[in-house]
């Protein structure tokens, strides 16, 4: 899929400045809590999030993944997270994809990437698996 050749074909970093690529991230950064009270309210469910920090090859600091069961609630997660992250963290996505298709939704603050997923799609991608040398939580 289109998201997967965007998050590899970016450097780390390498994008304009903010709040929240200055430093490193932690679990407990008010973006990432933000992020994940939003998909909570639009009940996104197996939510993980997957520290990539020890991980060099690593695209972004943090992943977070979810699921929506049907291309509606994945707009309505999608669009919460960013109206949330705006509202309390007064930060915009650097990039989105798959808004068109709405199987998969990629949400990138260059330090965290929102993957928001039909469980079918999730199931084909597993990016569990791929990184599977970082450490997750669940919610």
């Amino acid at each position: 899929m289109e998201q997967l050749a965007i998050l590899s074909n970016r450097i780390k970093n390498s994008k304009p400045t903010g709040p929240a690529s200055v430093a490193r991230l932690r679990k407990n950064s008010k973006i990432i809590k933000t992020i994940i009270a939003a998909i909570q309210e639009k009940k996104g469910e197996a939510i993980v999030s997957l520290d990539l920090r020890k991980i060099n090859e690593a695209v972004a600091d943090f992943f977070i993944i979810c699921e929506a069961g049907n291309p509606v609630q994945i707009k309505a997660v999608a669009d919460n997270i960013e109206n949330r992250v705006t509202e309390i963290c007064s930060e915009k996505p650097f990039h989105h994809e798959g808004f068109q298709q709405l199987k998969w939704v990629l949400i990138d603050y260059v330090n965290v990437v929102i993957h928001i997923m039909l469980p079918d799609t999730r199931k084909f991608y597993r990016l569990e698996e791929m990184w599977s040398d970082a450490s997750n939580e669940e919610y």
